[in-house]
């Protein structure tokens, strides 16, 4: 019998977006992407399994700690449960079961959170103990978002409507329930503090932009007018961030400008809040948009993305910002890993500036 075709079964950034992480049928593998100047990944880490596959994994920053989940027709563990794994004594040192498959996994320094199906579920860090049980609409993508930054707990996943999407303000004991969509969810994601949530819908036009202290709509964005599949959505580093970008089945990643005024401006839970005076880069907008203030048209009232890198292969792809905030790192399930920029005052179409294999894939 000959040896099995390599697969890749997931892949994602971590959370500060400096590693690339992808799991195999096989087992998985950690690349270094930062700094950015050496144009390439650097395979960090190689996990070879020969009983099994892994089907999700996420990192917790850029230490020795990892939460696996087994995946692929022969996955290494159980696709119900999730597996702490401690690359130093290269073995599992802590285990969550469940009755159903999970769908997906984030992780912070102090509280492990595990989407089902029709739950979300929060677990303290040092003893596993269960801290919060959510109940969610149909999930089966696994939709959650964790606030990475140490300043602020925060987390999003959806709600129990079409469309809704519950925001948890731990550190302050808050629950805000925001009606981004119409339709189904298919995408949301928080900024680094955890004080800005953009979602995505099944239609995929629309990226809206909110603040997690009070729900408040901030910006609405148009990826395009035709329907389209979106896979990530990333914020730029920072504690302001200047942009966030979105990936989709189109095969092109928009950036967007955020507004300064509007995201700086956002009340804070501690009653404090920063201004931000001076011009910005602008998203632009329709030259029709003048029709939304006496007709219910917000294709004409929504802002169009501010720069555009075009791949140049059609398949699923994430985006995130490398160390610079007018730079991108995009990998494809493809196994291709990409580097581009852009001019932060212009935008307009991005710059390629590198490209590499990170996986070489069995075809």
């Amino acid at each position: 019998m000959g040896k099995e075709a390599l697969k890749m079964l997931q892949f994602g950034f971590n959370q500060d977006q400096g590693c690339l992480f992808c799991g195999t049928n096989a087992g998985f593998r950690v690349y270094n992407c930062d700094p950015f100047q050496e144009k390439l990944v650097c395979l960090q880490m190689r996990r070879d399994f020969k009983d099994g596959g892994i089907g999700y994994v996420e990192m917790l920053f850029r230490c020795n700690i990892f939460a696996l989940v087994g995946g692929g027709d022969n996955p290494k563990f159980a696709p119900s449960k999730v597996m702490i794994w401690d690359d130093h004594q290269n073995r599992c040192i802590g285990e969550l079961s469940f009755r159903s498959q999970v769908r997906a996994v984030k992780l912070r320094r102090e509280r492990i959170v595990v989407a089902l199906e029709h739950k979300v579920l929060v677990y303290d860090f040092k003893d596993l103990k269960l801290l919060h049980s959510i109940e969610t609409l149909s999930n089966p993508m696994g939709l959650v978002a964790l606030s990475p930054s140490q300043d602020q707990t925060v987390m999003a996943c959806p709600g129990l409507h079409c469309g809704q999407v519950r925001v948890e303000l731990y550190d302050v004991r808050r629950t805000k329930f925001v009606e981004a969509h119409t339709t189904s969810l298919a995408c949301l994601a928080l900024s680094l503090d955890g004080k800005l949530l953009a979602t995505a819908s099944e239609r995929g036009t629309l990226v809206r932009v909110f603040s997690t202290t009070d729900g408040s709509k901030l910006q609405e964005l148009r990826r395009g007018a035709d329907p389209a599949r979106i896979f990530s959505i990333a914020f730029s580093r920072g504690d302001i961030p200047e942009f966030v970008a979105v990936s989709s089945d189109k095969g092109t990643v928009h950036v967007f400008n955020l507004d300064p005024k509007r995201t700086a401006a956002i009340p804070s839970t501690d009653a404090t809040s920063t201004q931000i005076e001076g011009n910005s880069p602008k998203n632009p907008v329709s030259a029709l948009k003048f029709v939304s203030s006496f007709l219910p048209v917000p294709y004409f009232a929504s802002e169009r993305s501010f720069a555009q890198f075009r791949l140049p292969e059609d398949t699923k792809a994430v985006v995130g910002f490398g160390p610079s905030n007018s730079s991108l790192i995009v990998a494809s399930a493809s196994g291709s890993f990409f580097t581009a920029s852009f001019d932060s005052d212009k935008g307009g179409i991005c710059k390629q500036e590198s490209f590499c294999k990170f996986v070489e894939l069995d075809s």
